[in-house]
């Protein structure tokens, strides 16, 4: 894939235990010619947990992308008028931004951009990472999976027998899905077969 030319934004939200996995695929971005534009939630930018550091993760993002990372509301909004970004993934994307996004709230930097990104009608994609996308936020799912402009990294159930409400996206696919949907498409199949345990 040739990202020359191309501005992608990278959101990240708290699903601090995929973090290990998203981030190989920003530098695959980079590897490719895109410039990467980093975007947290403040979950990102202030917690710490068994999965590492904010400060170490904030270190990571910005050593990838050689740029600095966006993490206000203030520093978000001006996506929408400069038209900066060619493409917009929120990778992980958590139960609380898909049901934020779904009904139309704008309370985080990650949401900011969301919304700006669909302002300028370009392409939104998600890599879901959640516990509940098959129980309450799966009419969330619903309703973000028919809006226009909004694409799935293909997904599925990481755990079925432990968790069977989670579903979570195949990370390694979010650069293809982000290609495809720069085309106007949906990366297939976009149900997957992810689960990894009895």
């Amino acid at each position: 894939m040739d990202w020359h030319g191309k501005t992608v934004g990278y959101a990240i939200t708290g699903s601090h235990c995929t973090f290990a996995e998203v981030m190989p695929q920003i530098q695959r971005f980079m590897d490719g010619g895109a410039k990467v534009v980093p975007i947290v939630s403040a979950s990102v930018l202030n917690t710490d947990t068994r999965f590492g550091t904010s400060e170490n993760w904030l270190k990571q993002l910005k050593d990838i992308t050689g740029n600095d990372i966006i993490s206000t509301i203030v520093e978000a909004e001006p996506l929408g008028p400069s038209k900066l970004l060619d493409v917009l993934t929120i990778a992980p994307c958590t139960g609380n931004t898909t049901s934020k996004l779904a009904n139309a709230m704008t309370d985080s930097p990650v949401l900011m951009a969301a919304k700006s990104q669909m302002r300028n009608g370009r392409p939104l994609v998600l890599a879901i990472s959640t516990n509940d996308g098959l129980g309450l936020n799966a009419s969330n799912i619903a309703k973000l999976l028919v809006t226009k402009n909004i694409y799935f990294v293909p997904f599925g159930q990481d755990n079925p027998q432990g968790k069977p409400n989670s579903l979570v996206a195949q990370m390694d696919l979010i650069p293809e899905a982000c290609y495809a949907a720069l085309q106007g498409n949906q990366l297939q199949p976009m149900i997957i077969e992810r689960f990894h345990s009895a």
